[in-house]
C-alpha cells in the first residue's frame, strides 16, 4: 500500500472542492471547517476578492469550561492548528463566553452576508 504525498493530498482536496462548486451558482457560499492554508488558497484563487474568511477563537480557559481537554496528537495536528498562524482572516469572532459580545459579532457577520445577497 502506498501513501500519497502531501502534494497528492492537496490535489485531491482541491479536486473535491472544484467538483462541489462546478456548475453551481450561489450568491454566497458558507464553507465550514476549512482546516488548511491550501483550502483557503484554493478559494482565493477561484473566487478572488469575493472570498471572505472567518476565524472563531476562544481562550483555552473558555474552551475548558465547555468541557474541552487537550489531546496530544489530535489538538496539535495540522487539521486542528494548521491555520493558527495564517493571520489574514477577514473576520475574527471571539467566543470567550460573553454571549452578548458573541451575538454582536455574529450580527455584524450576518449583516455582511445579507449585503451580498
Amino acid at each position: 500500500m502506498s501513501v500519497p504525498s502531501s502534494g497528492s493530498l492537496v490535489h485531491s482536496r482541491n479536486s473535491t472542492l472544484r467538483k462541489v462548486v462546478e456548475g453551481v451558482f450561489q450568491p454566497v457560499w458558507l464553507v465550514s471547517d476549512t482546516r488548511r492554508v491550501s483550502d483557503i488558497q484554493w478559494f482565493r484563487e477561484a473566487y478572488g476578492a469575493l472570498t471572505q474568511t472567518v476565524r472563531v477563537v476562544a481562550l483555552e480557559q473558555s474552551r475548558q469550561q465547555r468541557g474541552w481537554v487537550f489531546t496530544a496528537g489530535v489538538d496539535d495536528a495540522e487539521s486542528e492548528c494548521g491555520l493558527d498562524n495564517f493571520g489574514a482572516f477577514d473576520w475574527v469572532v471571539e467566543n470567550h463566553g460573553d454571549e452578548q459580545r458573541l451575538e454582536e459579532q455574529l450580527e455584524d457577520l450576518v449583516a455582511f452576508v445579507h449585503s451580498r445577497l
